[in-house]
Formats: structure tokens, sequence, C-alpha cells
């Protein structure tokens, strides 16, 4: 007893027993977090049966790379918290399944067996794993409802020093690049900012609002329809492009109008 209370007494003995109580707490949230998430996911992301048919398409299609629990392996990194929208994106543009690992996965036709429902049961059993981004509403990527012009201001600020002022892309270091966003879908280029595709920064909501991603998305499909006025637009790569093709033109248009004059001279004498 006097052994008991002595060691109450200690002055370490309070900050040992709260130590005990925060890590009995966490313990216990994090069980109940564990045993709830999936189904809280599986509900989000739509039907239980999505799930299960999910997680089979993955093991035959998926799981040679990411491993059998989407927990990544040497090859390809895990899938657990990426969200239905990186899925969604990956698999929607043919960038997923990749054929060839290297420095960036290139966009593509989706495998023969990819399609709207598979790449929807697949994305349920990854959200399932870990949640992360959703799919986008319809309302949330509708282009009629977004302010372009305030669009435009954010994508200058933040995406024309690598996808170009009209999203043409660009060059990026180590093999990498800024794809062409003029095959994106308005789904495919809100789930780009959420998710951080490839060497894309991430964008959430509290860096760029939901209504200001849909401004950018209405500014980048407005640009698209917008005709180029001084003819052929060469890509829409910027100014090094088109200097370097009106130096060549230029210059060979000179040298062929010295050569038309100095021939007419000969004939002429």
């Amino acid at each position: 007893m006097t052994r008991i209370t002595a060691w109450r007494r200690h002055p370490l003995a309070r900050y040992a027993v709260l130590i005990l109580a925060l890590a009995l707490v966490g313990m216990v949230y994090a069980a109940f977090v564990q045993a709830g998430k999936p189904a809280d996911a599986a509900l989000a992301a739509g039907k239980v049966d999505d799930v299960a048919e999910g997680k089979s398409l993955f093991v035959q299609h998926c799981s040679s790379c990411h491993g059998m629990n989407a927990q990544g392996t040497t090859t390809a990194p895990t899938l657990i918290g990426v969200g239905a929208a990186a899925v969604d994106f990956q698999m929607s543009t043919g960038r997923m399944p990749a054929a060839n690992p290297g420095a960036q996965a290139p966009r593509k036709p989706p495998a023969p067996w990819v399609n709207e429902t598979t790449t929807r049961q697949i994305a349920a059993y990854v959200q399932s794993l870990g949640g992360g981004p959703q799919v986008p509403a319809a309302e949330q990527v509708d282009a009629k409802h977004g302010d372009a012009g305030r669009g435009g201001e954010l994508f200058r600020a933040n995406c024309i020093q690598c996808h170009n002022w009209a999203g043409a892309g660009g060059a990026l270091t180590q093999g990498k690049y800024a794809p062409n966003l003029n095959e994106a879908s308005p789904t495919q280029i809100y789930e780009a900012m959420v998710t951080g595709p490839q060497a894309m920064p991430v964008f959430n909501d509290s860096t760029i609002t939901p209504e200001e991603k849909r401004d950018m998305i209405a500014y980048i499909t407005q640009v698209r329809a917008q005709k180029d006025p001084g003819g052929f637009g060469l890509g829409r790569i910027g100014p090094v492009t088109e200097g370097l093709v009106a130096w060549i033109v230029g210059l060979s248009a000179l040298a062929l109008a010295a050569i038309w004059i100095t021939a007419k001279k000969r004939q002429k004498s």
C-alpha cells in the first residue's frame, strides 16, 4: 500500500496516466473509424455491389502492379486514399492500365474491357479502401454556369507555367510533360485538379474552391472554340514557335526572291 501511494505521488505519475489514457482513446477511435470507413465509402461511391465487382476486376487487371490489396508495389504506388476521382481520371483517359510504365503515362484510347461500368466499379472499390476525392457531379463541371473571365485569371495564375495559356501543354523535366487539355472532358479536368496526376500538384477545395474550378473549366472549354486571328495556330505553343516559323519562312522567302531577281537580271544581260 505504501508503494502504491508513493507511486501516485511520483511527479511523473500524472503524465504516465495521461499518456495511457490518450493511447486508449486513440486505439478505440481508430477501431471504430476503420470498421465504419469501408461501408461509408462504399455507400458514398455507389452501390455495395459495385465494390464487390470492382474488387474482382481490380484483382484481375490491376493487382499485378498495385498489389492484391492496392497497397502498392515497387512497380506502382498504393491506391489507398486516392479516391474514385483518381481512378475515373486514369481509366477514362486510357492512362491506366499502363502497358509500359515510364516517366509519364500518356493519354490513349481505353483498354477494350474499360467502359463506364467497369470504371465505376473499380472506382467504388478503391473509394471503399480509404476514401479520397470522389467523381464530381454534373453541376460541378457545367461550364455554362461558370465565369470564363474569372476562370481565365485563375488559369493564368496557376496553370499556364506548364499547360500554356491555351492549354496546349508543354515539356517538363525528367521526361515528363504537361498534356494538351483539348481532349480532356470537363469531368477529367476537375478530377485532375483534385487528384494531381503525374507531375501536377493537387488543387484542393481550400486552394481553389469548387466554384473557381468550374470557372476554370469554363475558360478552358471556351478557349478551344476560339479561332486563331493570325490563321494557322501552330499548336498554340507560343511565341518561340511562331518566331521560329516566321524566321525560317521569312529567310526562305528572301532567299528565293534574291535567286529570282538574280536569274531575271542574267536573262536580260
